[in-house]
């Protein structure tokens, strides 16, 4: 299976904030880039966390704190699990599927490269299915989807 990057996601231009911008700030990015989660770097540029939109669902508007105060430090999730740029599909789908999440910064380095969810993840195993099916079979995908 081909590796996180370049294979599944390419090209990102990764969105950020800081650990004191607020919720609204996290939330107006989404909007204007039509993407569903937001890493929160340090002065350094180094990951510390990821809002997603569950959690400005979840630890905003279901406990009825106000966007425009509220700094995303409060509402993040630390030290997010991350991949490796070289990591599979295959590796992402299981780290989602044990924490329950939908999306995965790519780290090289100590610095974000990319970000991937489980929408991109869908498309590769897609495709791949698609290949395999044409050659090999599903047992072919799985003994390679599992190197």
């Amino acid at each position: 299976m081909q590796p996180i990057i370049p294979g599944v996601v390419n090209d990102q231009t990764i969105r950020a904030v800081g650990p004191d911008d607020t919720a609204l700030r996290a939330g107006q990015l989404m909007t204007e880039f039509d993407i569903s989660a937001v890493v929160v770097c340090d002065e350094r540029e180094q990951i510390v966390g990821i809002v997603t939109e569950r959690d400005l669902s979840r630890r905003v508007v279901a406990e009825n704190r106000t966007p425009g105060t509220t700094r995303v430090t409060d509402i993040m999730t630390a030290d997010p699990r991350a991949l490796a740029p070289d990591d599979s599909a295959f590796d992402a789908l299981q780290v989602m599927r044990r924490l329950k999440i939908r999306h995965l910064p790519v780290v090289s380095a100590g610095r974000v490269v990319g970000m991937v969810s489980i929408r991109d993840l869908r498309q590769a195993i897609n495709h791949e299915v698609g290949a395999a099916h044409r050659g090999g079979g599903m047992r072919g995908w799985l003994r390679r989807a599992r190197k």
